[in-house]
């Protein structure tokens, strides 16, 4: 296999997913690019660390009451699953759907919100929609259980337009006004009827309770409403499917996840692509996956103006690394401390800073959250005990002695392959250059062989070149 089949692999894999190592890349390249991206969009058994497995060491993430757990139950799905994909339209829609802990003091019910996404993340946008305007963490988040056939609240109504569909501009106040009426009555079950329902119920009959949605009908403005320029007794359902049709929605959604997936930034190029998007969106009746596809599978996306055009969000840089490590594939308690690093970061998973979400691209990196994301990165791929580093290891090992130069050029393919710029490497060489030649032959684990490769890799992961995805 070619080195460009390898580049182009593990650019669809940063992409994608959270990365890959050697092996992963090499077996996937063996498939075939495009049955690979078909495999990412298909997912099915995957295979994380299993709920009983976890609940044995972490009590906590059994209730999932407080927002670290919850962030560290996700973080350990990122981490071990063969279904990449699922958990990055997760994060996708999690930050375009913002929803956070703060107002809810409820992570359970975050955690189910993402379930939700697994489950219609990758089908049809109208189901999606419908799905969140009914998620309880959602209905609280917007006080849509305050909106009432004689009073409504506007605020779900509101961001529904704005930030989840339509975007600025493509609605009027009048349409925001219809909108909420259209919702009134989408509220959630209170909690004498939830005792009732055994599957539903909860072990806290206050406070921190398992909601769920509930339709009630004499609360519903039923009455006739104008939304969008179309006129009819609408309810949420209704609204949904006007807005799925619109195309300002097939734009705005086929932007954000162009920027999301492909590029930070839009050009002249990135808008043909959106442009084939919205066609596709359009075509398959406004499914997200095939959506994807024509991303995934466009010249644009696999072209090298495409790779590292993207600087990783702290969730993505966290499991990254921890996944080209090989670490926390078994309960650990440090998992926590992981969730915060990414927090420290400016990407708390379940916090978002407001409904906006967070503002991603460069805004990501400034000189405090830079010093967390190289301290963070270099520390796991400094431990040569991590599974991870070891298969690096052995790999270096069975070339022989590497020179300088050598031992750097295979370290960053290793670890991407990484594209550097001359003078990044000739400080990694220099760097190096003081020990000599690297010999692993007869090698001991630990051994100060090792831990040279140890103390580059952690460098390497320092470069400006290991920030971009």
């Amino acid at each position: 296999m070619s080195d460009q089949d390898i580049a182009l692999m593990a650019h669809l894999m940063r992409r994608a997913g959270f990365g890959a190592n050697r092996d992963e890349l090499e077996a996937r390249v063996e498939m075939g690019y495009e049955a690979v991206v078909e495999e990412l969009l298909n997912p099915t058994d995957p295979q994380n660390l299993p709920d009983d497995v976890i609940r044995r060491y972490h009590t906590e993430q059994a209730e999932m009451r407080l927002a670290d757990g919850a962030a560290a139950y996700w973080l350990y799905r990122m981490i071990t699953t063969r279904c990449p994909l699922e958990e990055k339209l997760c994060l996708f829609w999690h930050g375009l759907f913002a929803t956070g802990y703060n107002k809810l003091n409820q992570a359970r019910a975050l955690v189910n919100q993402i379930e939700m996404f697994r489950r219609h993340g990758m089908g049809n946008f109208s189901t999606l929609l419908v799905e969140l305007s009914k998620d309880p963490a959602m209905i609280i988040w917007l006080d849509n259980n305050e909106n009432h056939k004689d009073s409504i609240n506007e605020n779900f109504g509101r961001e529904l337009l704005e930030l989840f569909s339509l975007g600025i501009g493509n609605y009027t106040e009048d349409d925001i006004k219809e909108c909420a009426r259209a919702f009134t009555g989408w509220t959630l079950g209170n909690a004498e009827y939830m005792a009732m329902r055994a599957s539903r119920d909860s072990i806290w009959p206050y406070s921190r309770i398992s909601w769920f949605f509930e339709y009630r009908e004499a609360d519903h403005d039923d009455g006739e409403k104008t939304f969008l320029g179309e006129t009819g007794r609408f309810n949420g359902e209704d609204i949904v499917e006007i807005i799925v049709r619109q195309e300002a929605t097939a734009r705005f959604i086929c932007t954000r996840l162009f920027q999301f997936f492909a590029a930070d930034e839009v050009d002249e190029e990135g808008e043909q692509v959106i442009a084939s998007m919205m066609k596709t969106y359009f075509d398959s009746k406004h499914e997200i996956r095939p959506v994807l596809r024509t991303l995934f599978n466009s010249e644009y996306f696999k072209s090298e103006k495409a790779r590292f055009a993207r600087v990783k969000g702290p969730v993505e840089l966290v499991v990254g690394a921890v996944r080209l490590a090989g670490s926390y594939q078994e309960p650990t308690q440090g998992i926590e401390q992981v969730a915060r690093q990414a927090m420290y970061m400016g990407q708390g998973l379940l916090q978002p800073p407001s409904v906006e979400g967070w503002h991603e691209g460069i805004e990501w990196v400034d000189s405090g959250a830079l010093v967390e994301r190289v301290n963070f990165v270099a520390h796991e791929l400094a431990n040569v005990n991590n599974p991870g580093v070891r298969k690096i290891i052995d790999r270096l090992a069975a070339e022989g002695v590497l020179p300088p130069e050598a031992f750097v050029d295979r370290c960053l393919d290793l670890m991407g392959p990484m594209d550097v710029s001359e003078e990044t490497r000739a400080s990694l060489v220099e760097y190096v250059a003081h020990q000599g030649d690297l010999s692993l032959q007869g090698h001991q684990p630990g051994d100060e062989a090792e831990k040279r490769v140890g103390g580059l890799l952690s460098l390497a992961s320092a470069t400006k070149e290991f920030q971009l995805a």
